[in-house]
């Protein structure tokens, strides 16, 4: 056989080869998008029913909340336990009225005013954790400060700013304040050192080292002071209402006291508690996104 025949002939066997491949890739069926897509919703949907067996104990306490109260206890009892039936129809008549929101939307209010005043520990937090002659001037204060409970300092606040929103916030900027101070210095302590070492290495200033590297190591523990001292300003916000405001849920919380409404103390006690839920979950879930190196938060 001739070689250019021989090489004319190799060219079509391949030729014929490619083109019988091309036709049983056509022939095979393409992977069906209803099929790649139910398995992805047989995933979520056990991850919701695992979500909802995390409740199981809740829904178990309730339950038998609500048997002890209605076939365990007689009607005066009962007016001091009242079952968790009678506590949804107080919640419905609070929400109806719009008085269980114009009070929440007070102690709201006030949280967030006094938030605003104690980031103010985040720069004395790093000032402190990165110059020492900072930290031996100001530490003295600080920690004969932060042992008094904020509510020991009610009465006095209540003399100073009267009854009204300076003096709870007042009373929450306390509570708030001291948990961010303390892990913004922890934080700023705990930086690598030899992530310093390499910003010097690479020409970095004081500045260049605070700002870029330092405060970004230290994200995630004042994040944690944030959450910590939100959580304690809202318990510390409840205790201030109580004695010192004239609105807010732990005024609604007194003022039921006041008339044997225990359903309405529930009510708002139960407020309290899912307000502060929130609070934690969405900086926690803000923080997720903002700081997705952080493996403290990611957790």
């Amino acid at each position: 056989m001739r070689p250019h025949l021989a090489r004319d002939r190799g060219l079509r066997l391949r030729l014929i080869a490619m083109e019988n491949a091309t036709i049983h890739r056509a022939s095979v069926p393409a992977p069906s998008v209803q099929g790649a897509v139910a398995p992805r919703h047989r995933n979520l949907a056990m991850r919701g029913l695992q979500k909802l067996g995390n409740l199981s104990l809740l829904v178990a306490l309730i339950l038998m909340w609500q048997a002890i109260s209605v076939f365990m206890l007689d009607n005066t009892t009962r007016a001091l336990l009242p079952p968790p039936t009678a506590i949804v129809r107080a919640a419905w008549d609070l929400v109806s009225s719009g008085e269980l929101f114009r009070h929440l939307q007070d102690s709201l209010k006030r949280e967030l005013v006094a938030f605003i005043w104690a980031t103010s520990s985040i720069p004395i937090g790093i000032a402190m954790g990165w110059w020492k002659a900072v930290n031996h001037q100001v530490d003295p204060l600080i920690e004969m400060l932060r042992p008094v409970p904020p509510l020991a300092w009610i009465p006095l606040s209540i003399l100073w700013f009267g009854i009204g929103d300076s003096q709870n916030e007042f009373i929450i900027f306390l509570g708030i304040f001291f948990p961010i101070l303390i892990n913004t210095i922890a934080g700023v302590n705990g930086v690598e050192p030899n992530l310093i070492r390499a910003a010097r290495c690479l020409g970095a200033n004081d500045w260049d080292i605070l700002w870029r590297v330092v405060l970004k190591a230290a994200l995630p523990q004042i994040v944690t002071g944030i959450r910590i001292g939100l959580g304690v300003g809202w318990m510390a916000l409840v205790a201030a209402e109580l004695v010192g405001a004239n609105s807010g849920l732990g005024f609604l919380i007194n003022d039921a006291r006041t008339v044997l409404r225990t359903d309405y103390v529930i009510v708002g006690m139960a407020t309290i508690g899912l307000i502060g839920l929130l609070i934690d979950w969405s900086i926690r879930t803000m923080m997720r996104r903002l700081l997705p190196w952080s493996r403290s938060i990611g957790k």
